[in-house]
């Protein structure tokens, strides 16, 4: 993604949050679109991660656990406990067939520049391949949500791997996640 296509989202994201769209509460109507993806309909054909997948975090603040991002219902989203680069991975229980990564990002009282990196593996974690690099310019006069819907084509998924860097300056940030589900 170019600098230009990061400013056009920011400034879309911005315009949205002004005219009263909500987010993350109603992060449908907030939908900032990648490779074409449509709105992510509540009833979608998610899969269930708790029952198909072991998660792995490398930090966790209790009152925001992983399973507040994972599953519906659950809370307001993950964050970790320490600051700096964070890694979520599902470790799929069985290899998986992968259409869709619907993931939901806020930060509503800093203004920061996060990157993510999302990437998979068919061997257990042994080598990997990205699937994209992303980041976004959140503040909190404007941009305070970043809704990303991935499409992909991916088969025999045995690991899914989601890095976040809070703030690409290097200053004090803690990595959080309001939403990930995957179909």
């Amino acid at each position: 993604m170019t600098i230009n296509e990061i400013e056009v989202r920011n400034a879309l994201a911005h315009l949205l949050e002004r005219e009263g769209v909500p987010c993350p509460e109603d992060a449908y109507a907030a939908k900032v679109r990648t490779r074409g993806a449509e709105a992510a309909p509540p009833d979608q054909d998610w899969l269930n991660v708790e029952r198909l997948a072991d998660v792995e975090v490398t930090s966790e603040d209790a009152g925001y656990p992983i399973e507040a991002a994972l599953l519906q219902g659950r809370g307001s989203g993950w964050r970790a406990a320490q600051p700096g680069r964070q890694t979520i991975r599902l470790l799929f229980t069985s290899p998986q067939r992968l259409r869709r990564i619907w993931l939901v990002f806020a930060e509503s009282t800093s203004e920061r520049t996060q990157e993510y990196v999302l990437r998979w593996s068919s061997g257990g974690g042994q080598s990997f391949r990205e699937i994209v690099r992303q980041q976004w310019n959140f503040s909190p006069q404007g941009a305070t949500c970043e809704t990303e819907d991935h499409r992909v084509e991916l088969s025999e998924v045995a690991v899914l791997e989601l890095s976040i860097t809070p703030d690409t300056s290097g200053k004090i940030a803690f990595a959080s996640l309001a939403q990930l589900r995957i179909a």
